[in-house]
């Protein structure tokens, strides 16, 4: 990657990190407020609703709906954090039991040869 283009990463990442804080929509609410007196004087009902639209909402709910995405990313990442710790859990235990499983496998395959054995000498000494 490119410098410029590592800049343009990191500056965006700043940026993004400090208008998604409910303190920015504190700020974007105060700039706004400084207008609503003139929307208010204008007695004009399509200015006044521009101003809440177009200022306000916009500014405001710029960073409040950032924000609120960081809380959902952030509690879908610890869903996604403890259900892969949960699958190497039971990973882990597979792994455990299929160790067991291969023990007593070998231990059956001992016990069946044994067997054998014992029945080949039976059948011997009844020949």
């Amino acid at each position: 990657m490119s410098k410029i283009n590592n800049f343009n990463m990191k500056l965006a990442a700043k940026i993004t990190s400090g208008v998604s804080t409910m303190w920015c929509a504190y700020l974007f609410a105060a700039i706004a407020l400084i207008s609503l007196p003139a929307a208010i004087k204008s007695h004009d009902l399509i200015t006044i609703v521009a101003w809440v639209a177009q200022t306000f909402l916009q500014l405001v709910l710029l960073s409040i709906i950032m924000v609120g995405q960081s809380v959902s990313s952030a509690s879908v990442e610890q869903k996604i954090n403890e259900t892969h710790d949960a699958s190497l859990g039971e990973f882990e235990l597979a792994k455990e039991a299929r160790a067991l499983a291969n023990l007593e496998l070998a231990e059956l395959k001992k016990l069946a040869a044994d067997i054998h054995r014992v029945l080949k000498d039976i059948e011997g000494k009844d020949k």
